[in-house]
């Protein structure tokens, strides 16, 4: 079996175990944009789920269980058509993590987010170049509408590693 469908295996199955109790609460969330490996901009869309919040500790920060699975669309850029891994691969992507806010609910600043996500994916691009990925994102969630600022690296654990930065709008709701 190919590393990248062990490691979305099992990504699937630790989200899905780690977030059972926290189904009644759930927000889902369809998101679509542009995603760039330099300056060479592609389509990218995710569903993303994020789960009831849990405090931590005594502080006013909470973090919730985050699962995604996405899409980035492969590119035909010449400078790499000889390249290996090339350009041209789709990406699916398979993550989870985790979503913190910080406040209470009626703060200016509570729809602020920051997430952080490790992922498996299929394909290999210069972008996206080994099995295992780190996605963090920021963005701003109000209600059933996000604006996100998306990176998906390997945080140079191998060669290329030019990433994936993304700016993504979503619409969402509620479970």
């Amino acid at each position: 079996m190919r590393p990248s469908k062990l490691a979305l295996g099992l990504v699937a199955a630790l989200s899905f175990a780690a977030t059972i109790p926290a189904i009644a609460q759930t927000h889902i969330e369809v998101q679509g944009g542009r995603s760039y490996m330099d300056d060479h901009g592609t389509a990218a869309f995710f569903i993303e789920s994020v789960f009831a919040p849990n405090p931590m500790g005594n502080s006013r920060f909470t973090w919730s269980p985050d699962v995604s699975l996405g899409y980035i669309k492969g590119r035909q850029i010449e400078r790499y058509a000889s390249s290996n891994p090339g350009v041209t691969d789709h990406v699916l992507i398979g993550a989870a993590g985790a979503r913190f806010h910080y406040g209470s609910a009626g703060d200016w600043y509570q729809p602020l987010f920051f997430s952080f996500q490790v992922a498996g994916q299929t394909g290999r691009t210069q972008a996206l170049s080994s099995a295992y990925e780190f996605v963090s994102t920021l963005g701003w969630q109000y209600k059933n509408v996000s604006l996100q600022v998306r990176h998906i690296s390997n945080g140079s654990f191998k060669k290329p590693n030019r990433g994936e930065t993304m700016a993504l709008v979503g619409l969402g709701f509620d479970l």
